[in-house]
């Protein structure tokens, strides 16, 4: 290993905590072409148990370090063809740790544009700045008149010491160690600065509580952050970085003083002293505070997307990871009101039996014949479960759903609401075309709502996640770090559970690890040609699918029925020498090995180890017997929405309702209670003790129970509270003040004359009101049609 790769792996080891030795494997493995999700399960042994939330980290760092050491020779062989690399320069870029040192490095190298400095340099002046940099005592004024050069557009004493104070604040602007410096006093001490463009006052009434708003820079949070980059994206705001916002026009600024401090300049009443002070502050001014102020809003952009990207990746992994009602016969109904409810009937294997189109609902009201329709359709097909849509007509179809089986004598099915977010994207997709090439695009997204009942994770990741609505800000960031990341998630929730060989579809068998898109169907193809598999061998003869492919696959996917019984579990067909062995020792046969946990209890591991598989993998392959194609997810609930309660003009203040938790943001959850306008529980109202993120305690998916403290049917917002034994108006629903302790606190980071206010969350009242309520809920209700 060369001195520059064990150099990475001890700075990752040292950031994950872990041993050099585990890092170094992982890193070998993933250069070798091994994935993420196979090393974590079936290369324990060498990684010596990272997961793969650290092997997910571990590669994000890779990357961005071996990018940082290939930018690190660009920068050093750009210097050494200036001749100016130096011992000492040397030193340091080699000691930058991170992109912003580096750069910071190289910006006296780089090459530029000519600039006023440039210009000066060229025309000999740069003496002179050296000069009068240097001694204080001097008269700049006399010593200027030595460099007039008219032909060189320096005709007098004043334009000669512009551009000597001019080749200064380049200089100052240049230095490495006085950016890191002011970097992190800014970082600590300055304020954002948030208004409103003039004239935009009555334009964009979401954005009115940050028209005139202003915290701390360190204290911003994700959501935040990004509301107010909208509002300025979209013409409405300004945003400025002020280091001491309180600061009078003459006043010398704490930035200044800071550069006065590094460069050890004490001027007071010396000939130079006004010169070099007016050269501080043209630094500062026009280079320095421009520069770094981009640079922060970039860095405060960059981090806020980072954050918005995993509250979406989280999200996104609950809903991918929620309990499936199982291979049940099911009717999905896509809710409609004068275009009608679309009507799919799905058998237990997904299959499509039937579809039709009722209208229940206004113009049409043909209430009684679309519950006749749907309780022969229930009799005919012996449907288990209904699984309805939470759009537009939502709650209406519900209270059809009821009658429904309310007709029904015996062999009652089970009804939910179902997520219909981005059912219509499928129905649209090539996927969805090719699939049911003969079918309404309509009718498909019914066809979607019922899989999705039976199967949440095979039939989510037929849509672009994007497509799923649990997002924050998600058309604000940076859309190739969101997709990579949910690609990221799917992966990893696809590969926990594990995929059925000879049921999935090309879209899930696509999100196996080490497949693609043409293994994936090509696996299809084999499937309808030679019928179904029945041993994971048989993956060698599907096209394109090498030995690679396969090693990095095969465990993953799972034959019922099959020749081998191992083919159903996940235990990896590499690993079968070692099932073997310890079925002779046991004197069995694998049949009988599986689900036997007393008689697994009695293998003698020492006995099976041997070169290849040692002790932790042949522990993990016992733990995979006793409970062979364990499903990770939870058991199937459903939610009871309250009768009579259909609209948001049906609900009151202290009402206890039961919900489903549609989505989580860093400032509390949306809670879908059938009325179709989600809920938001704040985080503050969450639990009676401090969290820091709602994730800590509930995530997408989940069932909760929730009070109601605020409806606001004008503006279409309702507030909820997760704490039930509050009074109404104790609970801080999220359009209130805090008490006095949390106004307090706030003022700690508020800038004086500023109306925006934080809660001991960290959350300004109104500004967060602005950003979730306006431009996030609406958003999401976009998201949700």
């Amino acid at each position: 290993m060369s001195g520059i790769a064990e150099k990475i792996s001890e700075q990752i080891a040292q950031e994950l905590n872990v041993n050099t030795s585990q890092i170094n494997a992982a890193i070998n493995l993933l250069d070798e072409g091994a994935t993420v999700p196979f090393i974590a399960r079936y290369r324990k042994e060498a990684t010596q148990g990272l997961d793969d939330n650290h092997l997910r980290e571990l590669e994000t760092r890779l990357n961005y370090l071996r990018d940082l050491e290939a930018r690190r020779q660009v920068i050093l062989t750009s210097i050494k063809q200036q001749d100016k690399l130096t011992a000492e320069l040397i030193s340091q870029l080699h000691a930058a740790d991170n992109k912003t040192r580096l750069e910071d490095l190289y910006l006296p190298y780089r090459p530029k544009r000519r600039t006023k400095g440039q210009i000066a340099i060229s025309a000999g002046i740069e003496p002179l700045a050296t000069k009068l940099f240097n001694n204080w005592q001097l008269n700049p004024e006399h010593e200027a008149l030595k460099f007039v050069n008219s032909q060189a557009g320096f005709a007098d004493a004043k334009a000669v010491l512009e551009g000597a104070s001019s080749i200064l604040a380049e200089r100052f602007s240049e230095d490495a160690n006085l950016l890191q410096k002011l970097r992190s006093h800014m970082l600590k001490q300055a304020y954002l600065t948030c208004k409103i463009v003039k004239g935009q006052e009555n334009a964009s009434t979401k954005f009115r509580d940050y028209f005139d708003h202003s915290e701390k820079l360190q204290g911003v949070p994700s959501h935040r952050m990004l509301a107010m980059l909208r509002g300025r994206n979209e013409g409405f705001l300004t945003l400025k970085i002020e280091v001491d916002p309180n600061q009078g026009k003459s006043s010398v600024s704490s930035a200044e003083q800071i550069i006065n401090e590094h460069f050890t300049l004490r001027l007071t009443k010396q000939a130079g002293a006004e010169f070099l002070t007016s050269t501080v502050r043209l630094a500062w001014k026009t280079k320095l505070s421009i520069s770094l102020s981009n640079e922060l809003l970039t860095k405060l952009r960059e981090k806020a997307e980072l954050q918005a990207i995993k509250v979406f990746a989280q999200n996104l992994s609950d809903l991918l990871m929620a309990a499936p009602a199982g291979a049940k016969v099911t009717l999905g109904v896509d809710p409609g009101l004068r275009t009608g409810c679309k009507i799919a009937i799905v058998d237990g294997t997904g299959k499509l039996l039937h579809t039709t189109t009722i209208f229940p609902h206004v113009p049409q009201n043909h209430w009684d014949k679309s519950v006749r329709t749907l309780v022969n359709l229930c009799r005919q097909h012996k449907v288990q479960l209904i699984a309805i849509g939470n759009g537009t007509g939502s709650r209406e179809s519900d209270k059809l759903v009821s009658d429904v089986i309310t007709q029904l004598e015996s062999n009652k099915p089970q009804k939910m609401m179902v997520s219909e977010a981005g059912a219509s994207v499928y129905s649209a997709s090539e996927f969805a075309a090719n699939e049911f090439p003969d079918l309404d695009v309509s009718l498909r997204g019914a066809v979607s709502i019922a899989r999705r009942l039976q199967d949440p994770l095979a039939e989510l990741v037929k849509i672009d996640p994007k497509a799923i609505g649990v997002g924050q800000y998600q058309h604000d960031v940076s859309q190739s770090q969101l997709s990579q990341s949910l690609d990221d998630v799917v992966e990893d929730c696809v590969n926990a559970v594990g995929v059925d060989l000879n049921s999935a579809s090309g879209a899930l068998l696509t999100r196996v690890a080490g497949l693609n898109k043409t293994m994936a169907n090509n696996i299809v193809k084999f499937r309808d040609e030679q019928g179904a598999f029945t041993n994971r061998q048989q993956l060698k003869k599907v096209a394109r699918l090498g030995p690679k492919a396969f090693e990095q696959s095969a465990g993953f996917l799972r034959i019922t029925g099959g020749d081998n019984p191992l083919d159903q579990s996940a235990v990896h067909p590499e690993t079968y020498p070692v099932v073997e062995a310890m079925i002779k020792q046991l004197n069995l046969d694998s049949a009988n090995l599986l689900n036997n946990e007393q008689l697994l209890r009695t293998v003698d591991i020492s006995n099976l180890v041997n070169a290849q598989f040692g002790e932790v993998t042949i522990k993990e392959i016992i733990k995979e017997l006793v409970k062979p194609n364990r499903d990770p997810r939870p058991e199937f609930k459903t939610a009871s929405f309250a009768e009579g309660v259909n609209t948001i003009a049906d609900l009151h203040e202290g009402m206890v309702l039961e919900g489903v938790v549609s989505n989580v943001a860093n400032f509390g959850a949306f809670i879908d209670i059938g009325v179709h306008q989600d809920g938001l529980v704040h985080i503050s109202s969450m639990t009676n003790k401090f969290i820091k993120d709602p994730h800590e305690i509930i995530k997408a998916g989940e069932i909760v129970k929730v009070k109601v403290t605020e409806v606001d049917v004008d503006r279409k917002r309702i507030s909820l509270s997760m704490r039930l034994d509050d009074k109404v108006g104790e609970s801080k629903p999220i359009a209130k003040i805090h008490n006095k302790s949390d106004k307090a606190n706030d003022n700690k980071n508020k800038l004086p004359g500023s109306k925006s206010k934080q809660s001991r969350h960290g959350k300004p009242k109104k500004a967060e009101n602005a950003a979730m309520g306006n431009a996030f809920a609406d958003a999401f209700a976009k998201l949700k049609k």
